[in-house]
């Protein structure tokens, strides 16, 4: 037993540290370092003007949806909270989805497709400093903002947590709608996941899966349909990206060992 254990924790090293410590320590550093740059718009919009700016934005994308017939926000809102379980679904659902959610499936990649979580990296890297810019041109304030309009903060009503709180505000970026990071991250988690995992209900699961954070980030009053939209691009641009940086280096940033090689 003593003499089978040495092997057991070296392969438990090299399961979890499969290129060593310091390549873990890198990962995490890398990002960290965007989430803090993220934090740092917070500051960029925070003041009256910016605030102004915010609900000019959202009322233009809400009259260039009113008039491409895209304006279905308040319908689906109406709908979901109908029936109270849904909506709790969907607000724990939007809660968890960029943390819980997120992580696991980054950790997951990292620890058991090792060889194509740099793809992802990469993908991820970019649609985040992409939606960075798109944060600090556009800022953009999110359908829980107008009640006037028949909205309600689904979030803050299954928490009790105001989301207009100084604790709430000081770690997310309540302007922060456009693009929508929860719908690129969910066409990049989905889609990758959907490559890898071989059993059928959950390749389909994840294939469905940004469909399904469509219908979260409405229902609970987070983005407008254009946000989504602006999302799915960010997440198509930084999957081409992330190919361009893959022919650069092939043997380290291909989704594939088989693209690696060729």
């Amino acid at each position: 037993m003593r003499r089978s254990m040495p092997v057991a924790l070296q392969r438990l090293m090299g399961r979890v540290f499969p290129h060593g410590p310091l390549d873990v320590l890198r990962q995490v550093v890398l990002f960290a370092s965007a989430y803090y740059i993220y934090r740092l718009t917070r500051g960029a919009i925070d003041d009256p003007q910016g605030t102004t700016t915010a609900f000019q934005h959202a009322r233009h994308l809400i009259s260039i949806e009113q008039a491409t017939g895209l304006f279905v926000e308040p319908t689906v809102q109406t709908w979901t909270s109908g029936w109270s379980f849904a909506m709790d679904v969907a607000s724990w659902i939007y809660i968890n989805a960029q943390t819980t959610i997120c992580l696991a499936a980054l950790i997951y990649i990292y620890l058991f497709h090792n060889e194509r979580f740099y793809f992802v990296r990469n993908m991820f890297i970019v649609a985040m400093a992409v939606a960075l810019v798109g944060y600090l041109l556009y800022p953009t304030a999110p359908p829980r903002f107008f009640p006037e309009l028949g909205f309600q903060d689904a979030v803050a009503d299954f928490t009790g947590v105001d989301h207009n709180s100084v604790a709430v505000n000081s770690l997310f970026n309540p302007y922060a709608a456009v693009p929508s990071m929860h719908c690129c991250n969910a066409l990049l988690i989905g889609w990758s996941l959907a490559q890898m995992v071989t059993w059928r209900p959950a390749r389909i699961f994840w294939a469905a899966y940004p469909l399904l954070m469509l219908w979260v980030v409405v229902s609970t009053g987070n983005h407008w349909i254009l946000d989504a939209v602006l999302g799915a691009a960010t997440a198509a641009l930084s999957f081409y990206a992330a190919r361009w940086l893959a022919q650069r280096r092939p043997e380290a940033w291909a989704f594939s060992p088989i693209d690696a090689t060729a």
